[in-house]
């Protein structure tokens, strides 16, 4: 904070008036693919995230230096078009959606800097928009918009001025974190609830590949798309199935000799994520984390083989988890490279650690990155 309060004195003269605001990036500890399925996802906020500083100028400009990439911009509020840079276009795209929803956001001045790893899937975009939409809400709203209408500001934001179309999740937990806790949201309703997280004796470590596989044509939709069908497929049959949250196994079943063999296991594992997310739950109600590991390990073994998503790296870093002993492993986020995320016994982390790095490094003549995350609370004003 002594450097951007520099930085902010820099840039603008001085720092009288100026807010501290912060919102943090996120991880998932499992259900992965299930949101556009109308499923459970359970992430949590972490303690890495963005920190700004911001001061209403009485003016219609905003005036934004990004410190970590030691970058300034200057644009008008009510400009059609909006700055170039997506560093930019995020707080940009944040400030329109804030007055479509009737906010009287005028000008302000802002330094902003983040410690959330890049490439590692944490959702640092979502951090930006969070720590911004909470900021604008606190500084300019007269009647301030509730957390979830916040989030939903995030999400447009990516939609609109950005171009990717992501879901609830990321903004939805850099909003709603809760120290100690992590949350399951319902995607489908919009309801969300807190799970205690206090793993004594386990820590979470993400181990990140470094290694993002560019394929051919667009794999993501193409599993969207075998979700839809089986839907559809059960729908035609059924009344009231939109996605597969609203199937059931049996539903599956009666329609496995109608549909594709890729698709069946699309949906296998789909409907298994939806057990597991519930599992986990009961598991951390009753502080059983070794359960919760083997949920992680089931995961990525539904991700590898019947989503196939996975990658050499990423189930070799799951196999080496595996032989340390760590509890729970499994990949993280939309896959083919990116982090895995590992629950490990405190007692195993050293030789997991040592482990893990020195035999990636043989197999693939490229070096992991290990970070350790913990549950953080989510956007706030720092006082």
């Amino acid at each position: 904070m002594k450097d951007l309060k520099a930085l902010f004195v820099s840039h603008f003269g001085d720092s009288a008036g100026a807010v501290h605001y912060a919102a943090p990036g996120r991880i998932n500890l499992i259900g992965e693919h299930t949101d556009y399925n109308g499923g459970f996802v359970f992430p949590g906020a972490v303690t890495q995230g963005i920190n700004a500083l911001i001061r209403p100028n009485g003016g219609t400009t905003m005036r934004l230096y990004a410190a970590d990439l030691d970058t300034y911009c200057q644009q008008e509020i009510d400009n059609e078009v909006g700055p170039e840079h997506n560093e930019f276009r995020y707080v940009y795209g944040v400030a329109r959606e804030m007055m479509a929803h009737g906010v009287d956001v005028k000008g302000f001045d802002a330094v902003f800097s983040g410690d959330v790893p890049l490439g590692a899937g944490m959702s640092s975009s979502a951090a930006l928009e969070s720590c911004f939409a909470f900021a604008l809400n606190d500084l300019f709203a007269d009647n301030r918009l509730d957390k979830m209408t916040l989030a939903r500001i995030g999400q447009a934001t990516e939609h609109k001025y950005v171009g990717v179309k992501c879901g609830i999740m990321d903004q939805f937990a850099s909003i709603h974190g809760k120290k100690g806790h992590l949350m399951r949201l319902d995607c489908r309703s919009g309801e969300y609830e807190y799970f205690p997280w206090k793993p004594n004796g386990y820590r979470l470590v993400l181990v990140n590949s470094c290694v993002k596989h560019e394929l051919v044509g667009s794999p993501y939709n193409d599993r969207r798309n075998s979700c839809e069908r089986v839907a559809a497929a059960i729908g035609s049959k059924k009344h009231g199935v939109e996605t597969l949250r609203d199937c059931t196994w049996d539903d599956l079943e009666q329609i496995k000799a109608a549909i594709s063999p890729e698709d069946y296991r699309r949906a296998r594992y789909v409907l298994g994520e939806v057990d597991r997310v519930l599992a986990v739950c009961d598991a951390l109600n009753r502080g059983d984390y070794e359960a919760v590991g083997q949920q992680m390990y089931a995961t990525h073994e539904g991700l590898s083989k019947d989503y196939e998503v996975s990658c050499d790296e990423i189930d070799f870093l799951v196999d080496t988890a595996r032989q340390c002993g760590v509890t729970g492993a499994r990949i993280m986020g939309g896959g083919f490279g990116g982090c895995t995320i590992n629950l490990v016994d405190d007692n195993r982390y050293e030789p997991f650690v040592n482990t893990v790095q020195n035999e990636y490094k043989k197999r693939f003549a490229i070096d992991c990155k290990i970070i350790d995350v913990a549950i953080g609370d989510g956007a706030r004003r720092i006082e």
